[in-house]
Parts: structure tokens; C-alpha cells; sequence
């Protein structure tokens, strides 16, 4: 699978749009007009936003695939973990303190022809049968403590399937991995 690596550096620029984005959309109710000029910001990568409260989940939504350079999709993606996970209520302002901004970077997809392909804690996986499809990131089944069978089993669930669709020929698997970084990761300067 190919993958880049993003800088120090460029980590965190794009946790500054994420941040950014996410106080100016609390406040404001629309995203902030940002320039970035960084050729690897500008690639087209799929990417997810996970917002944290006080160590819960808040939020979280992203895209496999990106249209728009990387940057861009940080902010779009903060915006929909703020505000259109179905799962939470909006962010408010009373929030914004506490939140803590998690950022996945997805290589691309590769379809497995065996699941013994999946390594828990390097690949998420995107399960899709009919109409239905569902992705878990790398770091989910290593927080669980899940093994692979489990990891499978949970993505079939959250693809609303049976929880072990993913054995039937109809299904298709697919791996990914993901330069997985927050703040605290980072170190505050």
C-alpha cells in the first residue's frame, strides 16, 4: 500500500485548520477562509476528523477518498464531526476547551483476498456488501483490544450486516492504514 508521510510540521498545520475551523464554525456557523500553499497539503488523501471530549468520542466522520486537497478535507471533515455526526448533538461553545481533535490520514485501499492480509493496529478495514458498507480505523480494534476475527465482526455491525457477512462471497474487504496524530501527540509549543 503506498503511503506518504506528513512532517512534524505539516501535522500540525492541518490540527491548526482542524482547530481553527472548529472555533470559527462553533462561533460563527461557517468555515474559516484559509490559504495553504504546502505541495503535500495540497495532494488528495482521504482523511477522518475524531473529536474527543474529556476522553469520550464526540465525533467522528471523514472520507475514504478525498476530491479536495488534504487541507481542505481537514476542514470539511471537522465541520461534519462538529456538527452532522448523527450519534451527538452539535458542539457548543462550552465545549470547545475540552475538545481534543484527533486527524487520521488514510493510504489508500487495497481489497484483500484473505483476511489473514488484516493486521490489527496497522489496518483499518471498509467492508462492503450491496448497499451496505461500513469502515473502522486502524486504532479502534487496538483500543478494544480486539483481534482480527472480532475487528471483522464489528465492522460487519457497523455496516448494519450480520456479524459475519464478512465470509460470504457477496462481501468485499478492504485495508487501509492511516498516519494516525492529536495535540497531545504533537506536544504543545
Amino acid at each position: 500500500m503506498q503511503d506518504f508521510k506528513l512532517t512534524k510540521r505539516e501535522k500540525k498545520t492541518l490540527l491548526e485548520v482542524s482547530k481553527r475551523t472548529l472555533v470559527e464554525a462553533v462561533y460563527n456557523r461557517k468555515a474559516p477562509k484559509i490559504h495553504i500553499a504546502d505541495e503535500s497539503l495540497n495532494q488528495k488523501w482521504g482523511a477522518f476528523v475524531t473529536l474527543h471530549l474529556d476522553g469520550s468520542l464526540r465525533g467522528c466522520i471523514g472520507n475514504i477518498t478525498a476530491q479536495t486537497p488534504l487541507w481542505k478535507t481537514i476542514r470539511n471533515m471537522t465541520i461534519e464531526a462538529a456538527f452532522h455526526d448523527p450519534r451527538f448533538p452539535a458542539v457548543d461553545a462550552s465545549e470547545l476547551s475540552r475538545i481534543e481533535i484527533e486527524i487520521s490520514v488514510l493510504s489508500p485501499l487495497k481489497q484483500v483476498k484473505d483476511i489473514s492480509e488484516i493486521e490489527v493496529g496497522k489496518h483499518g478495514i471498509l467492508i462492503k456488501r450491496g448497499p451496505n458498507q461500513g469502515l473502522l480505523l486502524p486504532q479502534v480494534a487496538a483500543e478494544y483490544g480486539w483481534d482480527r476475527i472480532k475487528f471483522l465482526e464489528e465492522t460487519c455491525c457497523k455496516a448494519g450486516l450480520a456479524k459475519d457477512s464478512y465470509k460470504g462471497q457477496d462481501c468485499r474487504i478492504f485495508i487501509f492504514s492511516a498516519q494516525v496524530f492529536s495535540e497531545k501527540d504533537l506536544g504543545a509549543e
